[in-house]
């Protein structure tokens, strides 16, 4: 193959490094956010979190330019001083009168012996902390767990024992079965010649645990259980029990009239027995389920002041970053040794980093300033008087891409006086109106959701109905539409809504 020279011209996109981690900080969520923000304070020695008493971050970088080579004598006594000034303050020297720490210490010196008594308080304070802590986080006692507990509280033999451990082993979370009666049975060793008999039996004293209902093979079993564990006293137990052997289907597919038809039970009756069914719990061994608690923190406050809706970024969610003073002062503009330039290129990355910061709160600021404008009605009068809004909208008004904006709306939270709510949540498409305007889907929703919890229970609104409706209030909206809005919010269909009075 013979080799040549090519020219070749071509458009090529290159982000800086500074571009780069930019954009990474913008797409931060809160909670990212500041674990970036940790990892840049213990890796970038010239970065500090900053105090109110302090001198302005541009007199530390203005000293660090302007500093040369022939203030390396000041430099030498000005560490001394601040040396003697830190130790003065909790040091080597002047810690409650103490003397100054040797350079040289016995094996069996203890830091304790040296450091000041005052410091042991706020140790024995952390130390509580952290056990509260861990109080209040421990893991939580699963199903099996408790399950367990209960069976070694109960005489079995060791046959009943082995089968007991195995139904454990297959109940799930919700107190479940999730193999066959079959399956546990073929699972034994056929020399233990474990009979099936003996597998239900051990099965019906393992439903006699708390939570009431686990070991259940399905959602009948559960609910029958439940009712069998209450005193015979119970008004409409019998009712109930009825319902749940005979016409579970029917009571699932809200057919009440069949099953008043069919049981000749009068219609007050078979409400207070639903009412009996609905008290039990479908999934007991929910309540052992670990706690999956997401916590919100807002970027954003709105609130309104003198008439005006005001937009402020919340303060707590990042500390107050500053170039550190001291090590900036140490750079010398015409050294070239190693420490030198390895504080110059700290300097630089902190800079950076603080710029881009500041970069992601300006952004932030801004679209959140527009979001509000366009939603003033929605922070007024709620979901209903929502507007369409899309990114190129806000993009268009802040003079952004839409990528941009897609990344400060993600995972990025606004307090308002009517909840708190993720940025892209004022984002919806819309939907023609026969005046010739446009509705948010939002809005459409919050209909939906206010025309349902209006209806009346006997005769539930089908979504041809709740079509019509909003017709009739100028918006066009298909059916299948309005079933997919219904989905979306956890509405089921309006057979399933159908309810005794």
């Amino acid at each position: 193959m013979k080799q040549s020279l090519q020219l070749k011209l071509g458009q090529q996109l290159t982000m800086t490094p500074q571009l780069q981690q930019a954009i990474r900080l913008l797409q931060l969520s809160t909670l990212d956010l500041q674990q970036e923000i940790q990892q840049a304070l213990d890796s970038n020695p010239l970065l500090e979190v900053g105090e109110e008493d302090t001198e302005p971050r541009a007199e530390a970088e203005s000293a660090a330019e302007n500093r040369n080579s022939q203030a390396e004598g000041e430099t030498a006594s000005a560490g001394s001083d601040s040396s003697e000034n830190d130790w003065d303050s909790g040091g080597e020297t002047g810690l409650n009168g103490a003397d100054v720490i040797p350079d040289e210490l016995p094996v069996d010196t203890q830091w304790e012996d040296l450091l000041p008594s005052s410091a042991a308080p706020s140790m024995a304070a952390a130390d509580d902390t952290d056990a509260d802590y861990e109080g209040r986080n421990g893991a939580r006692e699963s199903l099996q767990d408790h399950l367990l507990w209960q069976l070694n509280l109960t005489r079995f033999s060791d046959t009943d024992n082995l089968i007991a451990l195995a139904i454990v082993d297959a109940t799930d979370g919700n107190g479940r079965l999730t193999l066959s009666l079959e399956e546990i049975h073929e699972s034994f060793e056929p020399e233990l010649d474990i009979e099936m008999d003996e597998v239900v039996a051990v099965l019906h004293r393992l439903q006699q645990f708390e939570p009431a209902g686990v070991c259940t093979r399905n959602l009948q079993e559960c609910l029958l259980v439940q009712l069998q564990q209450l005193p015979p006293t119970t008004p409409h137990l019998e009712h109930a029990r009825l319902i749940l052997n005979r016409y579970l289907p029917q009571l699932a597919g809200g057919d009440f009239s069949q099953i008043l038809r069919r049981t000749r039970l009068k219609e007050e009756q078979l409400k207070d027995a639903l009412g009996l069914i609905q008290s039990l719990d479908p999934n007991p061994g929910e309540s052992f389920a670990p706690d999956e608690i997401e916590y919100v923190v807002p970027d954003v406050f709105v609130s309104k002041r003198e008439g005006r809706w005001l937009v402020e970024l919340n303060p707590d969610i990042a500390p107050k970053l500053r170039i550190n003073s001291e090590y900036a002062g140490m750079i010398k503009r015409a050294d070239n040794s190693a420490e030198n330039t390895y504080l110059r290129d700290n300097l630089q990355e902190a800079r950076w980093f603080l710029k881009s910061l500041q970069s992601r709160n300006e952004t932030l600021m801004k679209v959140a300033t527009k979001i509000v404008e366009h939603q003033r009605n929605f922070l007024e009068y709620g979901e209903e008087a929502m507007k369409p809004l899309v990114l190129h909208d806000i993009a268009e008004a802040v003079e952004m891409h839409e990528s941009t904006i897609s990344r400060v709306t993600t995972q990025k939270y606004m307090h308002t006086p009517r909840g708190i709510f993720e940025l892209k949540y004022f984002f919806s498409s819309h939907v023609a109106t026969s005046a010739g305007g446009e509705c948010s889907s939002t809005a459409i929703r919050a209909l939906i959701k206010k025309l349902v919890a209006a209806e009346n229970p006997r005769k539930p609104l089908s979504d041809n109905k709740i079509a019509q409706l909003l017709e009739d209030q100028g918006i066009n909206v298909a059916r299948r539409t309005i079933a997919k809005y219904r989905d979306s919010l956890h509405i089921p269909p309006s057979n399933e809504r159908k309810r005794l009075v």
